[in-house]
């Protein structure tokens, strides 16, 4: 990693887009953006599925500042982002959640093709050290390659699409279980019946103690489902008053951020970046340093807990 990202200070950054990668079969080619500091090298590779409607130019506050310190953040845009306008009638759209997984596969396999693409990148990425993060409908994007699997009608799992490219991952505000989908949610969206009993591969989940999806039957502590119902090493920050948006890590002053704190996306901030760096370095001490400070803090934004 860089040397300004040992000592905490953040990087200068250069981010690239749109760049493309070939997708046949997929429609429509990949369009994918790439954050980077401008120095160092072995740098770790972060993969970030937006949510749903959004697309490579989202979520700044969590990319922007993954790069300063020292990661290098892919963004690709799915096939649901508002940039592309796909009618809800193209016969792509009852498989974009499985094409959302692959989009993040074709990355992981033009990562060299990425790299080369962005002046002064090249020969600085550590292909080796890959973790994977989404937010909203993108943190059950990215659970898929951590291990969990989508149940079909008769509640069998379905194809296991675990990468073993993928060391760890950060899920925030990420869906629950199927069982408790509202009947509209039941009928339109059938892959969202995950199960995450083979879900072993590290994680740090995200949510917000208010934040109650219109999706569900239950109320926030759905989205802690993939913690609790998972196998493996896992942490979860619960964060104070927080709804979906986490306090505007899609962007401040955005429609979706109903909740809009500064405070609470810069704990976000800096707890992903805490487990990230240890989770892809290991012995690192960037998570034990972050966890005991949140706990020894005298008016906590959140509670985190791990297993």
């Amino acid at each position: 990693m860089s040397d300004s990202t040992a000592t905490g200070a953040p990087a200068v950054v250069l981010s690239a887009k749109p760049l493309v990668l070939p997708a046949p079969g997929r429609g429509d080619d990949l369009q994918v953006r790439v954050s980077a500091p401008v120095t160092g090298s072995d740098l770790p590779v972060v993969l970030f599925s937006h949510g749903f409607g959004w697309s490579m130019d989202g979520y700044a506050p969590l990319a922007d500042h993954w790069a300063a310190q020292g990661f290098v953040v892919v963004q690709p845009t799915h096939l649901d982002s508002r940039t592309l306008g796909l009618p809800a009638e193209d016969p792509r759209t009852p498989r974009i959640w499985r094409l959302r997984v692959e989009d993040l596969t074709r990355v992981m396999d033009g990562l060299q093709v990425l790299e080369a693409a962005v002046p002064g990148l090249g020969g600085r990425v550590d292909h080796g050290r890959i973790a994977v993060a989404g937010h909203s409908w993108g943190a059950q994007t990215a659970s898929t390659l951590l291990g969990a699997r989508v149940l079909d009608p008769d509640g069998v799992p379905g194809e296991d699409m675990t990468d073993a490219r993928v060391t760890a991952g950060v899920l925030l505000a990420p869906a629950g279980l199927g069982d408790d989908l509202v009947p509209f949610a039941a009928e339109h969206f059938p892959f969202m019946r995950p199960s995450f009993d083979a879900m072993a591969a590290p994680a740090l989940i995200v949510v917000g103690d208010r934040d109650q999806s219109h999706l569900s039957t239950r109320g926030p502590d759905w989205s802690t489902d993939p913690y609790t119902r998972s196998p493996g090493r896992k942490s979860l920050l619960t964060l104070f008053g927080a709804e979906h948006s986490l306090g505007g890590i899609p962007g401040y002053e955005v429609a979706e951020t109903t909740d809009e704190s500064p405070a609470r996306v810069a704990l976000v901030q800096q707890l992903t970046t805490a487990f990230l760096r240890s989770a892809l370095h290991p012995g690192d001490a960037a998570w034990r340093t972050a966890a005991a400070a949140l706990a020894e803090s005298a008016d906590p934004l959140g509670r985190l807990e791990s297993k």
